[in-house]
């Protein structure tokens, strides 16, 4: 996983609430053994809508979602967090995550940006009414910012979460930090416990 310090682009405007697993990448996609291509199914039920936010050509590009409240709830498939970075996102804004979908993100990279519900209907509105702003989320101060619109404010994420993206750690980076403990643990282990070969 590369490391996330700041993102800064321009941001999709999704004014849905409670949006969940299903909706973000329907159940027909979860058949894929791959973890790439899932961008293709991302919000794909919607997306069959030629008015649907993301399908205007003013979006294309966009590397941030501005959600309603109550995002990624429902089950907890990582496939959601997958269909998202898959097409390109790499921060999502919301007043309330799911658990689950909060956890996932930050293991593969996507950062779950939570913000006062204020400041949520703010960027929702200022990106709704121009969408070419540009739109800096700062991981490690944990700020997000729209200097053409007068928007700054802090978002939530706990310091190992943040740690994670500034680093660039998944689960088995993680793991790989305490290697020289695990290797020491290895040589002074019973024979008579069982080995990985």
């Amino acid at each position: 996983m590369k490391p996330v310090r700041i993102v800064t682009g321009r941001a999709v405007p999704l004014d849905r609430s409670d949006v969940d697993t299903d909706q973000i990448i329907p159940s027909e996609w979860l058949k894929r053994i791959e973890r790439t291509g899932f961008g293709a199914g991302l919000f794909a039920e919607w997306r069959d809508d030629p008015a649907f936010v993301m399908n205007q050509p003013e979006h294309a590009g966009a590397r941030i979602l501005i959600a309603g409240p109550n995002f990624g709830t429902g089950s907890s498939r990582e496939h959601a967090v997958w269909a998202l970075v898959d097409y390109g996102f790499e921060v999502v804004v919301s007043s309330r995550f799911g658990d689950i979908f909060r956890n996932n993100s930050t293991k593969s990279g996507l950062v779950p940006a939570e913000v006062t519900p204020e400041l949520a209907s703010r960027l929702m509105s200022a990106v709704e009414k121009d969408p070419t702003l540009e739109v800096t989320v700062d991981v490690s101060r944990r700020l997000i910012e729209v200097p053409a619109a007068g928007i700054e404010g802090p978002f939530t994420l706990d310091d190992d979460a943040r740690l994670r993206l500034l680093e660039g750690l998944d689960d088995i980076g993680v793991t790989m930090q305490y290697l020289r403990q695990i290797d020491a643990f290895e040589v002074t282990r019973p024979r008579f416990m069982p080995t990985s070969v």
